[in-house]
């Protein structure tokens, strides 16, 4: 089924993102950990994409096998990284023979040890081109990402919304959010999206804090940030892994329970291929919802 008809008609809405495991153990792990993931009956599954070789076949290979074999709704990410528009065009033939519907047009990422991006020969060079590629030859439904802190490459919010503005113009039917921590900063980029004229749902992205490190270093990455409290409050534990671990999913659970009562249709969680805090962030929510 197409996102954008489910993003219209389901509430709470909650989606899962993987990204392509490198050999065939990591694959047996991702498979168990969607399965543990199943009871929550995910709105979609969202597998990230690799630019290059075997990342990018498992990229395909998998949302089609979870499309066909787990009978799941599947959102598979493209990204313009080292690809002509014909290579592009091969894989979106490919996914839609194997019955994906939803992709998430990304530009994506200068290659390691560059700072900027450069298309490919006979390439794209943006994510409203590659929106424009998808709506006009493939008709599938896609979504763009969007950053409520701004795009770390964006001269200011204004022109990044500029950018956002003309991707959802060129198609894009949803939006799906970077990661974030300060609910405030994610309503108030929704009110200016709004202001711009940008009327397509808008999906908040959600990562359970697991490791300290690891989302110190995340966040410094997209340009997102840690409110000061939480930074505290994490760097008062930081020799306490499971201490981590347990603030990070009562944080999360916190944050999306107030996005859903302020009218957030949902939270796409950036699962790193894991199970235990998406589900326990989920269980929660929906079992305070039912105690309503």
């Amino acid at each position: 089924m197409r996102i954008a008809e489910k993003l219209g008609s389901r509430r709470p809405f909650f989606s899962f993102e993987f990204f392509p495991p490198k050999d065939d153990a990591a694959e047996a792990t991702l498979l168990a950990t969607i399965e543990t993931l199943r009871p929550l009956d995910p709105g979609f599954v969202s597998i990230t994409y690799g630019a290059g070789g075997s990342t990018r076949a498992r990229t395909v290979d998998l949302a089609k096998r979870l499309r066909i074999d787990g009978g799941l709704d599947v959102m598979a990410h493209l990204t313009c990284v080292g690809s002509s528009a014909d290579d592009l065009r091969g894989v979106l033939d490919d996914l839609r023979a194997g019955g994906v519907e939803n992709v998430l047009a990304l530009r994506g990422d200068p290659p390691r040890g560059t700072s900027s991006f450069v298309a490919a020969e006979n390439g794209l060079a943006t994510s409203t081109e590659l929106v424009t590629l998808v709506k006009s030859e493939f008709a599938l439904c896609v979504g763009g990402a969007c950053y409520p802190e701004k795009h770390p490459e964006a001269a200011s919010l204004d022109s990044d919304l500029a950018a956002l503005s003309a991707k959802v113009r060129a198609g894009a039917e949803f939006l799906v959010s970077q990661l974030f921590f300060d609910n405030a900063r994610f309503f108030e980029f929704v009110e200016r999206a709004r202001a711009w004229g940008i009327r397509v749902p808008i999906l908040p992205g959600i990562m359970p804090i697991t490791n300290y490190d690891q989302i110190d270093r995340f966040t410094k990455q997209c340009g997102a940030t840690i409110p000061p409290s939480l930074r505290a409050e994490l760097e008062a534990r930081r020799d306490d892994p499971q201490a981590v671990i347990d603030l990070g999913v009562a944080y999360a659970t916190l944050q999306v329970a107030d996005l859903l009562a302020r009218g957030a249709v949902g939270a796409h969680f950036y699962t790193l291929n894991r199970s235990p805090a998406t589900r326990a962030v989920v269980s929660a929510v929906l079992a305070a919802r039912r105690a309503w």
